[in-house]
């Protein structure tokens, strides 16, 4: 059986680019193989600082996670930072890790130029990222396009390290999301960066504020319109049945069709296609003993298999005899 792994940081309340780029598929393949989820709090600390919100976001992303479908006795659950032995891996890789492939990491590179001023963590992120996926011996990493180089950069880090002291890490290998990129509400990819997201546990008056602030053209209500080029209709693509699709966008085509109406009808359909998830998850958070139970017997089982991956590393440098 394969083993998959993948980790969210919890930066921020979880939208629809979260959900249907990576959330949807982590569900679906804890029927497909041996499942690790890890809330990504070490990685978060590059950007948060205040400990109260990195404590309640990280308890979100739990709840998020067992409210959408995930089951704790077919997949792991757990938090980065209740697995410490990743973090005595980090400092092993780090050793065997030139400066020069932690230089050409695109999201570094990306934050520079935005202006963040960078710290040091955000630099070495690449390498506690790849201890995250070879400290469990991970054979299938499930990620976005966006985040293949961090693949491709933990198999080269592993390649060193096998190729300085021995082989201990098998290769990982990505395993890439079927959804495309998710278009945010001003039609860029959704994230949080560019302040475009619609949250997935939104509701009433927030869904529908979300929603209708997409940014739309200005052509009037009667004239023909592209739905491969609006974001309302590419959204609503990721919800509605075939005959939905193919009847939303012939209305686009034929004109008459106004935007105000396919946000309705979009609107609609998010509201429906989460309101299970959202009972589920008000039903958890009054029972947070239990959330804390899944978190705490997910990380013994990470911690296991942490060891033994480390115990190996640490005979192999010459640390242990």
């Amino acid at each position: 059986m394969k083993r998959i792994l993948s980790g969210i940081q919890p930066t921020s309340k979880i939208h629809l680019g979260n959900y249907f780029g990576a959330i949807k598929q982590h569900i679906e393949l804890q029927e497909q193989g041996e499942c690790f989820y890890f809330v990504a709090n070490y990685h978060a600390l590059t950007s948060v600082n205040d400990p109260k919100t990195l404590r309640e976001n990280t308890l979100d992303i739990a709840l998020d996670y067992l409210a959408l479908g995930l089951d704790p006795e077919k997949a792991c659950l757990f938090r980065q930072s209740d697995v410490p032995e990743v973090t005595e891996l980090t400092w092993l890789l780090s050793t065997v890790t030139g400066m020069g492939l932690l230089e050409r990491a695109h999201s570094f590179k990306d934050k520079v130029a935005k202006g963040i001023t960078p710290n040091v963590g955000l630099f070495t992120y690449p390498i506690l990222m790849a201890a995250d996926i070879l400290i469990y011996q991970s054979d299938l990493v499930p990620v976005g396009s966006d985040q293949l180089q961090h693949i491709e950069m933990a198999q080269d880090i592993a390649g060193y390290f096998n190729n300085t002291y021995g082989y201990v890490f098998k290769r990982p290998e990505a395993l890439l999301s079927p959804t495309p990129k998710v278009p945010g509400t001003d039609g860029q990819k959704m994230s949080k960066s560019y302040h475009n997201t619609i949250p997935v546990f939104a509701e009433d008056s927030a869904l529908r504020k979300a929603v209708m602030s997409i940014v739309t053209d200005s052509l009037p209500l009667e004239a023909p319109k592209d739905p491969d080029c609006n974001t309302v209709y590419r959204l609503y693509e990721l919800f509605a049945s075939a005959d939905e699709i193919a009847e939303m966008r012939n209305r686009f085509l034929s004109g008459g069709y106004g935007y105000g109406q396919a946000k309705r009808a979009l609107l609609e359909k998010i509201d429906a296609y989460f309101a299970p998830a959202r009972a589920r998850r008000k039903e958890l958070a009054s029972n947070l003993d239990y959330v804390e139970q899944v978190l705490r017997q997910g990380a013994q089982k990470a911690r296991h298999e942490a060891a033994l991956t480390l115990k190996a590393t640490r005979l192999a440098c010459g640390l242990d005899t």
